[in-house]
Formats: structure tokens, C-alpha cells, sequence
């Protein structure tokens, strides 16, 4: 299958891309750098030059390829107004690519604010519709399509897909430790988060892409719920520092940006997903690639 990839050589969509090339598709992934462009040519991937708000760039991309794979977004938590606007723009450039093709269009999401009190699963609709709501919407935008006879499939990612390199949530949060001088956690650390490898991740929405069904909602999730204070822990472990509680009040001035994620509860379970697809992860736990060193130097007694 030749499939277009957005977000290619990002932290999921280059190990994405990796997966791939293994199993025998080829790729074409948007770049909107020389840098990106080059190290995606170095694995054997072809380019299209290009960023999310070049929505000629992303329909021609989808246009000529046999899948899509839409794993990009701005992220700036800045102006999330715009990120989203931008996500949602994305989603529909890309769907009406492949109306009446019967081709796949995996849409990249998380498991963020879809449930309250318990982990999220596979059945639970995402709550956010119109473009003034997360992501734009996106999610619910892309099963859209779905009635007009395109291949529509939400890949819900956990709040850390983690591994050595990793420069997302987990790597946010170890530099305000080493930032503040404290491994803090919010109130009680009681909250829990999902956990994945990204290696896992990768192969899922590999998987995915070849066989889900229209309309499907896979979980990226391979640890369902971690408590946030034992990622402090192991954080400060590895670094050598104090852990603390942090007040509610205080988190977004003690972690950043950060700070009302790490508050949030994001659990999620996999089971529909697992069972749909095969897929069974097999990378190491989020708690064990913090003590190995992915996210610092290994301390030496």
C-alpha cells in the first residue's frame, strides 16, 4: 500500500514510518523542512514538501496515495484556537481526498476528557463535535466521511507514548523537575494516566490502517493506568530529587503548560482493540523506561 503520512518525522509518525517500510508499504510523508525531508529520503520514504495549513500540499498527498495517515498537529498550546482550526481544516482536506475510494484514513486523537471516573474504552464517542471543541473536532469530523465511502478510523494515543528520545508529555515533566529542584505531582497524585511504547504505537496504527473497519476507535494503550504520583516517584528517583505534592492552584506555574494535564485523570483500557486487531504490546512499561534512563543519563551509585 502507498500510504501518505502527516507528521512523518514526528516522535509517533517517524517510528510509524519505520513500521512501514518493514512490512513492505511504501510512503510518501510531508516535510516542511530540509532537515525532516532528508531524514525521511534516508529511510527510503519519498516527500512532499509541505505543512498543515498547505491544505493544496495535504490533498494532493492524499489523493495520490492508497491510505492516509494523519498524525501531525501543531500542538501550540499558545493559541490552541488555532491548532485546532488548523486540525480540523487538515481532517476535511484529507477526507474529501478519498470520498468514494473506500481507502483508509487513520486520524490521529488521545484519550483526554472522554470520560469522567473511570477509563475511557473503545465505545466511548468522543465528546468533542464542532471546530471550537479539542482538535478541532477532528475525530468526529473524520467518521464523517465514513458515509461517504471512506475508511475513517480514530487512533486514540495515550497521554505518553513514551520511549528513548521522547520530547512529549513525560519530557515536559522532568524538566520542571530539574527546573524547580522537586519530582512533584498534583494533589494527591491519585489521578492516573495510560501509558504506551512508542514501538507498540507504531505497529498499531500499522495495523490499523490495514485492517480495522470503517468507523472503528483503536486504543494506542498498553498500561491502562498508571497514578501520577508513582511517575513522580520514578522520576525523581532517577534524578536524585525530592518528591512533592503540588497544590491544584499551583500546577500550571510549577509544571507549565503541563501542569493541568498532569492533573487530569487520562486511564483508558485496550481490550476492544487488542482483540480486534491481534495486537499485544510488548515494549517495556512507561515506570521502567523512566529507571532505565530514557529520560535522563542513568544515575551511577
Amino acid at each position: 500500500m502507498h500510504v501518505f503520512v502527516t507528521g512523518a518525522s514526528g516522535w509517533i509518525g517517524s517510528h510509524t514510518v519505520d513500521e512501514l517500510l518493514a512490512a513492505g508499504h511504501t510512503v510518501t510523508g510531508l516535510a516542511r523542512s530540509d532537515a525532516s525531508a532528508a531524514a525521511l529520503e534516508g529511510k527510503g520514504a519519498s516527500v512532499l514538501r509541505g505543512d498543515l495549513d498547505d491544505l493544496d500540499a495535504l490533498h494532493r498527498g492524499a489523493d495520490g496515495a492508497e491510505g492516509v495517515l494523519h498524525l501531525a498537529n501543531k500542538h501550540d498550546w499558545a493559541d490552541p484556537a488555532a491548532t485546532n482550526a488548523t486540525e480540523r481544516a487538515a481532517v476535511e482536506t484529507l477526507g474529501s481526498a478519498l470520498v468514494g475510494t473506500d481507502r483508509p484514513l487513520i486520524v490521529a486523537s488521545g484519550v483526554a476528557g472522554l470520560t469522567e471516573g473511570r477509563p475511557s474504552n473503545e465505545s466511548d464517542a468522543s465528546p468533542f463535535v464542532g471546530p471550537d471543541t479539542m482538535r478541532g473536532g477532528s475525530e468526529n469530523r473524520g467518521f464523517d466521511f465514513v458515509g461517504q465511502g471512506v475508511r475513517a478510523v480514530a487512533a486514540r494515543f495515550s497521554p505518553t507514548t513514551h520511549g528513548t528520545g521522547d520530547h512529549g508529555f513525560i519530557a515536559a515533566i522532568v524538566a520542571a523537575a530539574q527546573r524547580t529542584g522537586v519530582s512533584g505531582y498534583v494533589g494527591d497524585g491519585a489521578n492516573r494516566w495510560a501509558a504506551v511504547h512508542v514501538t507498540d504505537a507504531a505497529r498499531l496504527v500499522r495495523l490499523g490502517l490495514e485492517q480495522a473497519p470503517a468507523g472503528t476507535r483503536l486504543h494506542a494503550v498498553a498500561e491502562a493506568a498508571i497514578p501520577t504520583r508513582a511517575i513522580a516517584e520514578a522520576i525523581g528517583a532517577g534524578l536524585g530529587l525530592p518528591v512533592t505534592s503540588i497544590d491544584p492552584a499551583d500546577a500550571e506555574e510549577h509544571f507549565g503548560f503541563i501542569g493541568r494535564f498532569f492533573a487530569m485523570e487520562m486511564s483508558a483500557t485496550s481490550e476492544a482493540t487488542r482483540e480486534l486487531l491481534g495486537w499485544e504490546p510488548t515494549g517495556v512499561g512507561l515506570l521502567e523506561d523512566i529507571a532505565g534512563g530514557a529520560y535522563f543519563p542513568v544515575r551511577v551509585a
